[in-house]
């Protein structure tokens, strides 16, 4: 191992996805052993082959077995490392070390398996995978790796040059996306250390992941989440060359600026789960509403004539979900090749003359641009009051023309082309009640046109689409066009996809590469019944089952009968409070196709104030909280980050901390004594620091049973006293 380029093979190793591979731990570190074993039961603990993690986790060692395949998806692999998809080897390729199950370092046997990286390439593999990935998902400004610490972990033997040689090389850079380190110390010796800038702009803020379709960032309640959430999605949308400025110390308020501004133009989605939240408010489901139906009585196509009852019926409203997939979805971005019909705008059925009888009008209408209609007798309609229908009606009958006791078809039609049809409106043109062979968008207004020979009612139509052939209706509507002559369809049966593959061809997008990106934040995702709030719709959340992917899957909305897919360019942001035990743990079904990233408390960020070390005051409590509860239901520093004075300080813990404690501790206040480092007040004169307890005495007549334990009543002073915060 002279020199880099001797020990560098150029490994083309099959390696694993490290995100994956933290995925599978977390699952493990939620579940524990035994309920690991529950889950898992093909898993048994292995005897020989664990992987160490790659960041401080709940234990040392994790079964190999078990997390390789998990991270690859499959149910069953073969362990230690003979073959290339043995676990043992994906994991050592990817950085990983494998270890007996007390974290001890297993020999690798280099010699025997080529498939196995070494040299250059699994010092670079174990410095991105232990040191960059870990540092980047914690939003560290820089990362220092020290060449001997990192010679001792991979066991190496008198490599110390080449281990400081790969660090700083060009390779290495490029692999981990650095630009170069700061060196400190002696070139070459154990104590050599490298400092990587993991972004040039960020000072102490937090640096966003390059992409996430679908992420969770979980921890303790007060680490950062809300905000965290803002800078991903931010991110997101604008792209790592604009967010150099909202990234720099103080860009904060910009950042939040920009948030709010793509939130107003819809790029940015926010929405809460509950315990009661559901499909219907999700994605899609039947609300009630008064208000008149765009389908008919009769065959589901509207007149616009019939007056709303005073009854209700159930309509089709979209959900969030859907609404922000929609928009996605019809983003050309940049692409000024690109097209989208427009899904809020109606289409008109129309027919120009009897098939193969009146083809001549037929053919006038699609050679000069235009649609015309026969019925409403000779009757110049173009005054502004005949935008009503009963001013229709009663112009009708005024001119002495027959009219019945129900409805008129004059009337209906004529209302339909002359008021109802918009400039912007579609027309499709039938042939028959199983063809289509035209589509066009409305242009101009309606007219009379005197001098026609026929049908004197017209108005200016571009043609987008024209098939003397025809094409079959049904490829894009289920419904068999009526005879009336001209009536709205329902725009909920139309297959706008299919439609847009008709009548645009290659303009149409599916999607387009340059589409902007969206994003859905969904706080508190893990509150939900995330199986009754995403339904069929969780398989579509994976990456390469997207619209446009290789391995595309659509779905039939229950309610609208819709073809729905997710498009490539929504991201999904959700946050999960690990303290919460409120709900069950995660869907697995959702959680493997989500990255997670824990966000914990950063002490770091806190300063003194008037002579509180707030840092040393979190990491006090924190460090209590997990002897008696765990590491999820520690103390975020949010809490005190805003602090500037004593007054501000004693405010956090009176209303905030301390009730919380209080609820982790079910109103056991010994416990939040303990935390707080009351629970010996009174011992050599210690004085409370922010409780004080009171000795109960027994009631009469229960003082004479034997029962010696002795009771507290538990009150929150008034001034409170740190000192038991700041020393151990």
């Amino acid at each position: 191992m002279a020199n880099e380029e001797v020990i560098d093979q150029g490994s083309s190793a099959i390696e694993l996805d490290r995100s994956a591979v933290e995925k599978a731990m977390s699952i493990y570190d939620e579940l524990g052993r035994k309920g690991f074993s529950e889950r898992y039961p093909t898993f048994a603990s292995p005897r020989e082959f664990w992987v160490r993690p790659s960041r401080q986790r709940k234990y040392p060692a994790y079964p190999s077995k078990a997390i390789a395949a998990i991270a690859r998806g499959v149910t069953s692999i073969n362990g230690g490392w003979s073959q290339p998809l043995s676990a043992g080897a994906l994991l050592h390729n990817t950085g990983y070390l494998i270890v007996d199950e007390q974290g001890q370092l297993h020999p690798v046997p280099l010699d025997q398996y080529a498939h196995l990286i070494s040299g250059a390439n699994w010092i670079r593999a174990y410095a991105l995978t232990n040191y960059i990935g870990p540092a980047r998902e914690r939003g560290d400004a820089t990362v220092s790796i020290t060449s001997g610490t990192l010679h001792k972990e991979l066991g190496l033997k008198q490599n110390l040059p080449n281990v400081c040689q790969v660090l700083r090389g060009k390779i290495f850079l490029e692999y981990a996306s650095v630009p170069p380190p700061e060196q400190q110390g002696p070139d070459n010796g154990s104590t050599t250390r490298f400092t990587f800038n993991l972004t040039s702009k960020v000072s102490k803020m937090l640096q966003p992941t390059q992409t996430a379709t679908n992420l969770i960032l979980y921890g303790p309640p007060g680490t950062g989440k809300t905000y965290r959430t803002a800078l991903e999605a931010v991110q997101l949308c604008l792209g790592a060359d604009e967010m150099g400025q909202l990234l720099e110390a103080g860009g904060r308020q910009r950042l939040m600026e920009t948030y709010r501004r793509l939130v107003a133009e819809k790029r940015i989605e926010f929405v809460t789960f509950h315990q009661s939240y559901s499909y219907e408010e999700f994605v899609e489901g039947l609300r009630p509403t008064t208000e008149p139906s765009d389908s008919s009585q009769d065959d589901d196509e509207s007149d616009g004539l019939v007056p709303a009852t005073g009854g209700f019926r159930l309509a089709t409203k979209d959900g969030i979900f859907k609404r922000i997939c929609e928009r996605a979805h019809l983003d050309t971005g940049s692409d000024t090749d690109k097209m989208h019909l427009d899904r809020q705008r109606p289409i008109f059925k129309m027919a120009l003359g009897q098939k193969r009888v009146e083809e001549d009008r037929i053919a006038e209408g699609l050679d000069n641009g235009l649609i015309h209609l026969g019925w409403g007798g000779k009757i110049d309609w173009s005054d502004s009051r005949f935008d009503s229908g009963p001013e229709v009606r009663k112009e009708w009958e005024a001119q002495n023309y027959p009219i019945g006791s129900g409805r008129e078809a004059n009337v209906e039609m004529l209302f339909a082309f002359r008021s109802q049809m918009r400039v912007g409106d579609y027309v499709v043109l039938s042939d028959g009640r199983d063809y289509v062979r035209a589509f066009g968008r409305v242009t101009g207004e309606y007219y009379f046109d005197e001098s026609a020979d026929y049908h004197p009612h017209r108005r200016k139509v571009e043609w987008i689409w024209i098939n003397p052939e025809g094409a079959l209706r049904a490829k894009f509507y289920p419904n068999y066009f009526r005879r009336q002559t001209i009536y709205r369809l329902n725009t909920t049966l139309v297959n706008w996809d299919a439609l847009e593959e008709l009548v645009l061809g290659d303009k149409a997008i599916s999607p387009a590469a340059t589409a902007k990106p969206y994003v859905l934040v969904i706080d508190e995702i893990n509150r939900a019944n995330i199986s009754k709030v995403f339904g069929e719709l969780i398989t579509l959340l994976e990456t390469d089952k997207r619209l446009g992917c290789v391995n595309e899957i659509k779905v039939t909305l229950p309610y609208s009968n819709q073809e729905f897919g997710v498009p490539p360019n929504l991201h999904i942001i959700g946050t999960m409070n690990t303290a919460d035990r409120s709900i069950a743990l995660l869907d697995t079904a959702l959680r493997r196709r989500f990255e997670f990233q824990e966000l914990m408390p950063d002490p770091k960020v806190l300063k003194t104030v008037d002579g509180i070390d707030l840092a040393t005051v979190l990491n006090t409590i924190n460090e209590r909280i997990e002897y008696l509860f765990d590491r999820e239901h520690q103390i975020g520093h949010a809490y005190f980050i805003g602090c500037d004075s004593r007054e501000q300080v004693d405010n956090v813990m009176r209303h905030k901390v301390i009730p919380l404690l209080a609820e982790y501790s079910y109103e056991d206040w010994s416990k939040v004594a303990a935390i707080l480092g009351d629970a010996n007040q009174g011992e050599r004169g210690r004085k409370p620091g922010f409780l004080d307890r009171r000795k109960l005495v027994a009631p009469p007549g229960l003082d004479a049973d034997g029962d010696e334990r002795v009771r507290y009543a538990w009150s929150v002073q008034d001034n409170f006293d740190y000192s038991g915060l700041l020393k151990p």
